[in-house]
C-alpha cells in the first residue's frame, strides 16, 4: 500500500470523525478529506449546538441542519426552493424528516418519524449526548468481552464520556432514592438506577459543555496540532458516487454545492458514514446492492411521559438547600433544560428495556398556569422507556431506480412493521413508567407510544456480520463485502437489538474498523 494513503470519508458526524481521529493518528503518513453534504454551523467544527448560549444564534444553526424545510437558510444548503411545501415541520429541532410531503420526499407511511441532519457534525450537533453502554444481549456476539471493554474505553475517551454528570445534584439523587424504593429489589447487582453516562466536560460552575463531533475530532480541527495539517473537511459537498474499479473503491464523485461545480476525488480507502439511511442509499447508487443493503432496520420503540415532582415524596431524599442549589445551578445556562439525568439501564432477563429520567425545572410544552401543576417548586421529570426491536429482513428500505428524491438520488420507501414481541415488551415497559411515575408523583402527561422513527437511532441498514451470507453488509470490522477498500460506519452496522442510545456502540465498532483498516493500509 502507498506510505502516504488518502482516505476520503462520507459524512462528519461521531463516526465519521472516530475513523478520520484514529486512522490519523495510526498512519503519519496518511491523510483524510471528510466531505459533508450540509453546512458548517458554528466556528469549531462539529460542535453541539446546545453550547450556543444565544437562542436566536441556536435556533439559527437548528435550521441550517433541517435539509428539505431549511426555510429562508435554504439556499445556503443548496436545495432548490421548490422542493418544499409550506406547512412540514421536523421530527426534532435541528432534524429534517425523510417523508416530508413533498417532491421529492421519500415514502415512510409505517416509518413517519425518521429524520436526519444535515450539517457538520451530523446528530452531534443535536443528540441528547447520551452514552450508555451495550450488555447481555446487546453486545455484538463475535466482538470477545476482552476486545469489547477496550474498544468502549477508547470510544468514551473519544466523546468525552462523564459517567457521573450530575451526580451532586441532591434533587436527582432524590430522585434516584425514590426510584430505587420502587424498583432496586427486581433488578441485577450494577444495573439499578444511576446517574446516565453523557457525553460532554463538567465546567467549573457546574453546567456542561456537551460534546459533538468537534471533541471526537480533537486535534484534527486544532491549527495549532501538526496533525490537522492531513486533515480537511469539506462542507456543503455532497458525495454523489462511490467509483468502484475491478471490484476496488478508488475513490468518490463529489458536488460542491455552491458552485454545482463535481470533481473526482481518488483515495485508497473509502469511508462511508453518513446515517442509516443515506449510506446504504449512496452504496445503492454506486451499484453495490447486496441482499442485505438497507434491510433489518431497527430503532427502539419509544413510551415517554411527564410528571410533576410530588413536594411530600421528594422531601423524604432532597432538602431545600438541595433545591436551592439546582436552581443556582439552572440559572446559570437557563437556555439548557436538562438538570439532572438518571436512568435504569437494560437487564436481562427481567428488564429488557431501558429508562431515562430527565429533570427539569420546566415541563416540556406549556402548561396552563391554572392547571394545578403549574410553577410546581420542585419541578418536573420526563421519563421514557426505550424497548427493543428484533432485526428482521422485512423491515427496511426498498431503492427506486426509476423514482428519484430532492438531491436526485434513487428514492426509496420504508417497511417497518412491530410484531407480538415487540407490542409485549411495550406494554411491560409502559407498566413500570407508570409504578416510576407513581413513586415520584403525579402525571400531567400519561405515557404514550411515540411514532415508528421517533427514537433517531436507526440501525441495522448496514449491519456488520461474520459471514457472508446475505445477511450482513460487512464483515466483523466493518469492510463491504465484495468491495475492497470500502468501510461503512454509524448506527447502521449494529446488528443486535437494542434498547438504548447506540452512539458509543457505533464510535467502539468504529474504532475496531479503524484499527484493522490501518493495518492494512500500513502493511
Amino acid at each position: 500500500m502507498s506510505s502516504h494513503p488518502t482516505i476520503a470519508i462520507v459524512g462528519s458526524g461521531p463516526i465519521g470523525s472516530a475513523y478520520a481521529r484514529v486512522l490519523l493518528e495510526s498512519l503519519p503518513g496518511a491523510r483524510v478529506e471528510m466531505f459533508e453534504a450540509g453546512p458548517q454551523l458554528t466556528d469549531t467544527p462539529g460542535q453541539s449546538v446546545r453550547n450556543i448560549p444565544d437562542p436566536d444564534d441556536k435556533a439559527r444553526a437548528r435550521e441550517m441542519s433541517q435539509g428539505p424545510q431549511a426555510g429562508a437558510l435554504r439556499e445556503s444548503l443548496g436545495i432548490p426552493a421548490g422542493v418544499v411545501v409550506e406547512g412540514m415541520f421536523t421530527a426534532r429541532q435541528g432534524t429534517h424528516l425523510f417523508d416530508f410531503g413533498g417532491e421529492g420526499s421519500a415514502h415512510a407511511p409505517t416509518f413517519p418519524a425518521a429524520a436526519g441532519a444535515t450539517n457538520v457534525g451530523g446528530q452531534g450537533a443535536h443528540w441528547t449526548c447520551a452514552t450508555p453502554s451495550p450488555s447481555f444481549s446487546e453486545k455484538i456476539p463475535f466482538i470477545g468481552d476482552d476486545e469489547w471493554d477496550d474498544l468502549l474505553v477508547v470510544a468514551k475517551d473519544l466523546l468525552h464520556v462523564q459517567s457521573a454528570a450530575f451526580a451532586d445534584s441532591g434533587v436527582g439523587a432524590g430522585i434516584r432514592s425514590l426510584l430505587d424504593e420502587e424498583f432496586g429489589a427486581e433488578l441485577p447487582a450494577g444495573f439499578g438506577t444511576s446517574t446516565l453516562p453523557v457525553a460532554g466536560d463538567p465546567q467549573p460552575d457546574g453546567t456542561m459543555r456537551w460534546a459533538g463531533a468537534d471533541v471526537v475530532l480533537g486535534p484534527l480541527i486544532d491549527p495549532t496540532d501538526p496533525i490537522s495539517e492531513r486533515f480537511t473537511l469539506h462542507d456543503l459537498s455532497l458525495v454523489r458516487e462511490v467509483r468502484i474499479e475491478e471490484g476496488r473503491a478508488v475513490g468518490v464523485t463529489v458536488e460542491d454545492l455552491r458552485t454545482r461545480e463535481t470533481r473526482s476525488v481518488d483515495a485508497d480507502l473509502v469511508v462511508v458514514a453518513a446515517d442509516a439511511f443515506r449510506s446504504p442509499q449512496l452504496m445503492w447508487a454506486s451499484g453495490i446492492r447486496s441482499a442485505a443493503l438497507g434491510r433489518y432496520l431497527t430503532e427502539h420503540p419509544v413510551v415517554i411521559s411527564t410528571v410533576v415532582l410530588d413536594e411530600e415524596k421528594i422531601r423524604r431524599f432532597a432538602t431545600e438547600e438541595d433545591l436551592a442549589a439546582e436552581v443556582a445551578r439552572r440559572a446559570l445556562n437557563p437556555a439548557d433544560p436538562v438538570a439532572a439525568v438518571n436512568r435504569i439501564p437494560f437487564s436481562e432477563p427481567d428488564h429488557p428495556f431501558s429508562l431515562q429520567v430527565m429533570y427539569a425545572e420546566n415541563p416540556p410544552f406549556p402548561l396552563d398556569p391554572s392547571h394545578p401543576a403549574a410553577g410546581n417548586r420542585w419541578g418536573y421529570v420526563n421519563m421514557g422507556y426505550g424497548m427493543r426491536k428484533r432485526p428482521r429482513v422485512e423491515d427496511g428500505l426498498t431503492f427506486s431506480d426509476d423514482e428519484r428524491d430532492y438531491r436526485g438520488f434513487p428514492n426509496f420507501t420504508v417497511d417497518y412493521a412491530l410484531t407480538e414481541a415487540e407490542d409485549l415488551e411495550i406494554a411491560a415497559a409502559t407498566e413500570r413508567l407508570r409504578r416510576a411515575g407513581r413513586a415520584l408523583g403525579e402525571f400531567i402527561a400519561e405515557p404514550r407510544l411515540m411514532p415508528n422513527g421517533s427514537s433517531l437511532h436507526y440501525m441495522g441498514t448496514t449491519r456488520i456480520g461474520e459471514t457472508d451470507d446475505g445477511t450482513s453488509v460487512a464483515d466483523p470490522w466493518s469492510r463491504v463485502w465484495g468491495v475492497d477498500g470500502l468501510i461503512v460506519g454509524g448506527n447502521g452496522t449494529i446488528p443486535t437489538a437494542n434498547s438504548m442510545n447506540p452512539t458509543l456502540t457505533s464510535v467502539a465498532v468504529a474504532v475496531r474498523g479503524a484499527r484493522k483498516a490501518a493495518e492494512h493500509l500500513s502493511a
